[in-house]
């Protein structure tokens, strides 16, 4: 997963989020507004929108922009970094078994996932209840203050900045689950890789639990989105340049109007959530 574009009513308070409480700094700015990151890797793109309204709680679009930490003591440093910041905008944690997670929200209402994976051979594939094999993971509790406890040292703490970090999955609001199955997975070529009662599905490319998911808890019968903040677009990289040229087959086939570049895909979802999809 790429850099994920989110339309911003305050610049300078949704900058200095992402730079205070995450620890992200800033690799490149403009008219276009800012990208942040850790090392050379740009995360989230920040585009100044001041004109446009907060999205309705139940619109489509962002449900989450998720955080990915090589190791427990990097992951612990940002979510001491972020309760500190604004303690209120912290909104919960679980142990899903293929991960351990920490959730908050932006100052503009945006979902954020900060997390670390467990080992892979520790993930465990079953047989869902349609019958196809799926990645096992569940809710258990996983109490901050304990986590806090065990894996924030004063070295992590100090080079918090320093950690790499990666967008590991994005996570989406959508109108339901079926035509987002249809899209991502029949037309895009994701791999379904578990389901949540009808009400939640996650797919990945290359065996990972998750890299896109899409979810009707808040959003169920939503129709395309308008023009609002939060989301802007999703960049999603694959190996090689032909496969963006099987994609844009794929897309010509099923209906899907896009843009190649030659070097990209752009094209929206079904909820008109934009996405692009490049090689390297």
């Amino acid at each position: 997963m790429g850099t994920v574009m989110l339309k911003v009513g305050d610049m300078q308070r949704m900058t200095a989020y992402y730079q205070e409480a995450l620890g992200l700094e800033p690799l490149a700015e403009g008219l276009g507004g800012v990208y942040l990151g850790r090392g050379n890797r740009p995360l989230v793109h920040l585009a100044p929108a001041s004109g446009l309204r907060l999205p309705s709680r139940g619109e489509a679009g962002l449900f989450h922009t998720a955080f990915l930490f090589a190791d427990r003591s990097a992951l612990a440093a940002t979510i001491a970094s972020a309760a500190r910041y604004e303690p209120r905008l912290y909104a919960g944690s679980a142990d899903h078994l293929v991960s351990e997670a920490f959730y908050f929200t932006d100052p503009e209402g945006n979902g954020i996932e900060l997390y670390f994976d467990k080992p892979r051979d520790t993930w465990e594939w079953i047989l869902g209840a349609d019958g196809r094999r799926e990645v096992h993971m569940d809710n258990v509790a996983l109490p901050p203050h304990l986590y806090l406890q065990n894996h924030l040292t004063e070295e992590a703490a100090a080079g918090q900045r320093e950690a790499g970090a990666a967008i590991g999955h994005v996570h989406l609001q959508v109108g339901d689950t079926q035509t987002a199955e249809e899209f991502y997975v029949n037309t895009l070529g994701f791999e379904r890789t578990a389901g949540w009662h009808g009400q939640a599905i996650f797919v990945s490319a290359g065996g990972y639990h998750h890299h896109m998911a899409m979810n009707v808890w808040n959003s169920r019968g939503a129709g395309p989105r308008k023009d609002t903040l939060g989301l802007g677009e999703v960049l999603i990289h694959v190996p090689h340049e032909d496969e963006v040229g099987a994609l844009a087959e794929r897309l010509t086939f099923a209906g899907v109007a896009h843009h190649h570049t030659g070097a990209e895909l752009r094209f929206e979802d079904p909820w008109r959530n934009r996405l692009r999809v490049a090689a390297g």
